[in-house]
Parts: structure tokens; C-alpha cells; sequence
């Protein structure tokens, strides 16, 4: 590593430094809390190999007012290089933030209040979180991990991993404050929905990428299946918080990254007829209407979010030929892109320890903090200012 590690235009903030590496993970968690000031992180000490089971990270907050100081919260061993522990702010919260941790024989998650440093441990680990910070609801770690190592947790075997579409395991709803869960759509139950050409003996299936929507009155998610010739079929659905209602709005075996842009449509990475792999605009109904956007120059798939007033969608892309990410942001009324900044990821960030930048906004949706290696210093965070491209 060494040398220059991004190239901006704008100002850009290394807010975190070695020799401990730090980053956030996935996109679309609270990384925020209300009020700018703070910024959740987790804290490794080694990189470029699987997590073993004893493994642990550190998971922390930092103080953007005071010299981006560290505070430790805690320590987890349920974690993965992409999602990490799905540690996010507590939305409709002002102290509270979750991630899940590992018990004796089971995963499970943390509550932690930083003003009154109580804990609060459920026995079900979380995926995506209501709007109203009420509920969670989650997938089987253990069978992610099983059929697609690198975004489940290691540590427990999935009980069900001779069967291919098991009724014990899928999705589970989690209440916060009672910390009941209950299973409401099960994989046996999820196959049945719509068509799925590709089944056949041999074909395990999982879920994965679960997210609610603004309103907290559906949530989305990936139906997928490994087959047996080791490639991936993808299906987008979306259910009622109770797993009722469920609709299938992308069947053609292709759905990736993807983001609610409000309670009615989801904007996602796919493969339409009318555009082939773009982004696509998709309404959440009955019968789904789907949109092409940004055809031009939104061209690869990437971790797409919009900013809060909904006119900008902040993207990224992965390494081009040169090892090079781009942040880039695209402006829906005038369809116009602009590239922020770009990050070097050397080749040995690659495969499960790759470390995408996965860019996230600040509350007022004028900084964006990514995740990047940074001269000789590892995975850092990365804070960029986009004040005079939004304003």
C-alpha cells in the first residue's frame, strides 16, 4: 500500500487512524446519530483473511466534536467484512444504538444507551429496524453463512443445512422492547411464492438484504438460491411487517443492491428487458411498474441511498483497472452525474475482504462517510464534504 490513497476535489476527512483499522459496513444502516455529532465505528486489529469464531472486533463511537475522539461501547464476535455486526443508530432514538453479538449457543443482539450505558441483550440478532426503532426484522446468520459465506457470521452451524427450503428458518420479526421474535415467512413458505423456475433438487435457497421502508409498514428482500451449478438466482419481494401481503416485484433472477427512495417504490440494481443491467425504479404493488433511471451514466451496479431531500442519489462503483472506487453523486431532475472522490483499493482488498465504500450521509445530507483503505494505515473512514455540489 502507501502513496496517495483518494483523489477529490471536495474536502475530505481521514476521521479515523491506524494502526487499528476501522469501518462502518453496509449502506443503508444509521451510521449517524440525529444530530451529526456522532459517528458509530467498529475498531479490527488484523485484515485480508476470513473472521475465525474468536475473532472478536471492538465497536465504538466517535465524537466529530472533539477531535473525532474514540470511545469503546463493546466487543462482538458476530460480525463478517461486509456488513460487519450490523451495528447501527436506533432510529427514533437520541442515545440507543444495536449490533448483534454472539452468546453461548446462539446469536443474539445489544442494545447499548450511551448516556446511561445500560445494556439491553436480545436472543435474536438483527437485520433492518422499523423507522419508529420499535422492531427489527432479521434472517438466519447461520444460513448465510452456510450458503454464502462472507455475509452470515462463523461460529454456529445452520441446523438445517441438509435441507434446501428448511420451515424453521427465513425471516423473523424481533419486537425491541419485549425482545419476543417469531418466524413469518419461512423458506419453505417463500419458494411457494411466485415462480421460481430454476428449483430443482440441489438448489439451496436463503434470504438476505432485508430493508423496511420509511414508513415501517413493508419491508424488502433478496430471495436467493444457490444452484447446483454454483451460480446465484435473485429474487426481489416485499411482506407486511407480519409477513402478510406478500408481492414479487423482480422475478428475473437478477436483483442486487437496492434502496426504498419512499414507502411506495424501491430503486435497485437489475435485469429488464427494456435496458438490460441498469438501475430500475420499481413500485411496490400488486403489479409492480418498473422505470429505467440514469441509464446514461449510473451504468454499473454500485451501493446506491438518497439524500434526504430525495433529489441526489449518492452511488459508488468497484475497482476499475486501476484499483480505483468512485463516489459519485446523480442528480434525478437533471440526470446529471457528478463524481465526488475516488479511492484506491489495492488488489489484496479483494474477494470477502474486499472493502467496498459503501458511502452513507450525515442527517442534513451534507457529508458523506465512506470506507477505504488509506495510505499504510488499512480500512479507515473517510468523511466527504458535499456542501457545495447539494446546497
Amino acid at each position: 500500500m502507501g502513496g496517495t490513497s483518494y483523489e477529490s476535489d471536495l474536502p475530505v476527512n481521514v476521521i479515523t487512524k491506524g494502526p487499528m483499522h476501522h469501518w462502518f459496513g453496509y449502506y443503508d444502516k444509521l451510521q449517524f446519530d440525529p444530530t451529526g455529532r456522532y459517528l458509530l465505528s467498529m475498531q479490527v486489529g488484523f485484515e485480508h483473511r476470513k473472521p475465525r469464531p474468536d475473532d472478536e472486533i471492538r465497536v465504538g463511537i466517535i465524537d466529530l466534536h472533539d477531535g473525532n475522539r474514540w470511545k469503546e461501547l463493546g466487543t462482538t464476535s458476530a460480525w463478517g467484512w461486509q456488513q460487519g455486526c450490523m451495528l447501527q443508530w436506533i432510529p427514533n432514538s437520541n442515545t440507543k444504538v444495536i449490533w448483534n453479538v454472539r452468546h453461548k449457543d446462539h446469536y443474539g443482539s445489544c442494545v447499548f444507551d450511551i448516556a446511561s450505558g445500560s445494556i439491553f441483550e436480545l436472543d435474536q440478532p438483527i437485520y433492518a429496524l422499523s423507522p419508529d426503532g420499535q422492531s427489527a426484522i432479521t434472517a438466519d446468520f447461520r444460513r448465510i453463512n452456510d450458503v454464502r459465506p462472507g455475509y452470515g457470521y462463523v461460529g454456529f452451524p445452520d441446523p438445517h443445512a441438509h435441507e434446501n427450503a428448511p420451515e424453521n428458518s427465513g425471516i423473523f420479526h424481533v419486537d425491541l422492547t419485549s425482545g419476543e421474535s417469531k418466524l413469518i415467512l419461512s423458506l419453505a413458505d417463500i419458494v411457494k411464492i411466485g415462480d421460481v423456475p430454476w428449483d430443482e433438487p440441489g438448489v439451496k435457497h436463503y434470504v438476505n438484504h432485508l430493508l423496511v421502508n420509511p414508513v415501517g409498514s413493508r419491508f424488502e428482500f433478496l430471495h436467493r438460491s444457490r444452484l447446483v451449478n454454483g451460480k446465484w438466482k435473485s429474487r426481489m419481494l416485499t411482506a407486511n411487517l407480519d409477513g402478510s401481503n406478500v408481492r414479487v416485484l423482480d422475478s428475473n433472477g437478477m436483483t442486487s443492491h437496492f434502496i426504498w427512495r419512499d414507502p411506495k417504490h424501491l430503486l435497485a440494481w437489475s435485469k429488464q428487458p427494456s435496458h438490460g443491467a441498469a438501475f430500475y425504479i420499481f413500485r411496490d404493488d400488486a403489479k409492480p411498474k418498473v422505470e429505467a433511471i440514469g441509464t446514461e451514466v449510473m451504468r454499473r451496479d454500485g451501493h446506491c441511498t438518497y439524500l434526504p431531500n430525495r433529489d441526489w442519489i449518492v452511488n459508488d462503483t468497484y475497482p476499475d483497472a486501476k484499483r480505483y472506487q468512485t463516489v459519485y453523486l446523480y442528480h434525478v431532475p437533471t440526470g446529471k452525474r457528478i463524481d465526488v472522490a475516488k479511492f484506491h483499493s489495492p488488489k489484496i482488498y479483494s474477494g470477502e475482504w474486499r472493502c467496498d465504500t459503501h458511502p452513507r450521509h450525515s442527517p442534513d445530507g451534507k457529508q458523506l462517510v465512506i470506507d477505504a483503505p488509506y495510505e499504510d494505515q488499512g480500512r479507515q473512514l473517510h468523511m466527504i464534504d458535499i456542501t457545495s455540489i447539494v446546497s
